[in-house]
């Protein structure tokens, strides 16, 4: 048994919670499944009437190596698929740009251009799978990108359905792949809300990440706290570029880490439903109901798994899915076991998703709603996690904005801080990490990895030579010049990207015009 009685948060967690421990306006905190302030769940009869989505997040190596992925998949019985780009991708450089050697289909797979769009969802019925993309300052791109594979295959944007993270305020601050400053960055937000209002009405248009900070030490605090600033800002950038809140908000996602602390995280869930709903309300003014609730997509924590005994994950994952999915999530990735290692084998993706399938099937978890409402102890969690949350939103927005506190590295620093204090208490032993820092083994098993072929990027090259051969160069330039005057006005940026994306323009080419107009942003020193 675990020594530590403090919460991931630093609350310290008592041995026994009576009903003195409950907020004595616990009625009006709570509200009834589907009711503001959502504490119990954004729907009424939530995973009573269908279980939450399962999504495997995949992708590696080439276009037609992760189609094959997302088939074994789906014939395993996932129900939606969630894309990881390679970092060139999601950096905006084609493969064949120098800045993208060696990293070619390493930690995703590849796109330069709609013909690798077409490969990867060859034969995956666009209109009835819902896709998740796990990309941000290039978001909007990918998104094109889609959506003109699936007209291509007679399957219009009203029928498409999926999310973009779209997240890059949180990139600024624990993740790095941005491209664009700030501003511009957001209005690139902004302009997806609106081109996806009348083109891809069903798109959830972002994903707003808590995950990426966790995993580089937020606690559960920190997580939800900084998500919703950036929430905010997000919301706040929309309707100052003339989006009505109520035709926005309800297309407006979230994305959160599921810790072994499973008392907490369900916890920090239900807290982080009810901030959102307030805020909504009170300070944004919505009146649409689907514009309060805050619905998300959970994924295991890949921080949490180790190297050392590998099939210990298989347990970590499933008390980490099952925290989400008491938590009241909308969708959940299980991390395969072997996820610290390498990138997931055939074998361990299967079982991750039969993680969920148990959860799902075999238990007796959705035969009711919120089965933790009226507890002691997460009541009097989701309390002080609610109440830690407020204060911590209000020290960023003493900075002005999310934007503005990031400029100065507020959140980049307190989640340092966090980081080093989990660390510090792996080290002493404090925290317990099985297999790492306490009933470790003297010799692991042999475990034999999925590889990428390096081959990936020299035949990726050789693709996007044959394309700019084959193409018309000159509407292509066309496109591009078009985007170029748009971005340097106010225009939606999305038409003539779209367009250019047509023309078979490539990812780096459509994030190179920008590039030229809005600048890089460089961190400054007081990061």
């Amino acid at each position: 048994m675990s020594e530590r009685r403090s919460s991931e948060s630093g609350f310290p967690i008592k041995g026994v919670y009576t009903a003195d421990d409950l907020p004595g306006d616990l009625d009006s905190r709570l509200g009834g499944p589907g009711e503001f302030p959502y504490t119990r769940g954004v729907y009424p009869t939530m995973y009573t009437s269908r279980p939450w989505t399962m999504r495997q997040y995949a992708g590696f190596g080439t276009a037609t190596e992760s189609n094959a992925r997302y088939h074994q998949l789906l014939r395993a019985g996932t129900m939606g698929l969630s894309v990881a780009f390679d970092l060139p991708t999601q950096m905006g450089y084609d493969s064949d740009d120098p800045i993208a050697h060696g990293e070619v289909g390493k930690v995703g797979v590849a796109i330069d251009s709609i013909e690798d769009m077409r490969l990867l969802f060859d034969g995956i019925p666009l209109d009835k799978v819902s896709t998740s993309m796990t990309i941000n300052a290039p978001g909007s791109v990918l998104l094109l990108l889609y959506q003109l594979v699936a007209e291509e295959n007679g399957v219009p944007g009203s029928a498409l359905n999926g999310t973009i993270q779209n997240d890059i305020l949180k990139e600024y601050i624990a993740r790095g792949t941005y491209i664009f400053p700030p501003k511009p960055s957001l209005r690139l937000v902004a302009d997806t809300f609106g081109y996806c209002r009348s083109e891809v009405p069903k798109w959830n248009t972002i994903s707003i990440s808590g995950y990426h900070m966790a995993e580089a030490g937020a606690s559960p605090v920190q997580e939800i706290a900084f998500t919703l600033a950036n929430g905010v800002e997000y919301v706040r950038a929309a309707i100052a570029a003339g989006l009505a809140v109520d035709d926005f908000a309800p297309r407006l996602s979230f994305f959160f880490v599921a810790r072994t602390t499973l008392l907490e995280e369900v916890a920090k869930f239900r807290a982080a439903r009810r901030i959102w709903a307030r805020l909504m309300r009170d300070e944004f003014g919505a009146k649409n109901p689907k514009s309060m609730m805050l619905r998300f997509h959970t994924q295991t924590a890949g921080v949490q798994l180790t190297a050392q005994q590998p099939e210990v994950n298989l347990v970590r994952v499933a008390v980490q899915g099952l925290g989400a999915v008491l938590g009241g999530t909308q969708s959940l990735h299980t991390n395969s076991f072997d996820e610290a290692i390498a990138l997931p084998t055939e074998k361990a993706a299967r079982l991750a998703l039969r993680t969920q399938q148990v959860l799902a099937y075999e238990t007796d978890l959705t035969a009711t709603v919120d089965p933790f409402a009226g507890s002691y102890v997460v009541e009097a969690m989701t309390a002080e996690i609610e109440t830690a949350a407020d204060a911590l939103m209000a020290r960023v927005f003493e900075h002005g904005s999310a934007v503005d506190a990031i400029e100065v590295g507020f959140q980049k620093r307190e989640i340092e801080q966090s980081a080093y204090r989990i660390a510090q208490e792996i080290d002493s032993g404090e925290r317990v990490v099985v297999g790492l820092n306490r009933f470790a083994i003297d010799a692991e098993e042999p475990y034999e990895p999925l590889r990428v072929d390096p081959a990936i990027e020299a035949a990726q090259a050789e693709r996007l030579a044959k394309l700019r051969a084959e193409r018309d160069s000159a509407a292509v330039e066309r496109a591009l010049v078009e985007l170029r005057e748009t971005a340097s006005g106010t225009g939606n940026v999305l038409h003539p990207m779209k367009a250019a994306l047509r023309e078979r323009a490539t990812v780096g080419e459509v994030c190179g015009a920008l590039r030229e107009v809005w600048g890089r942003y460089q961190p400054t020193d007081r990061f």
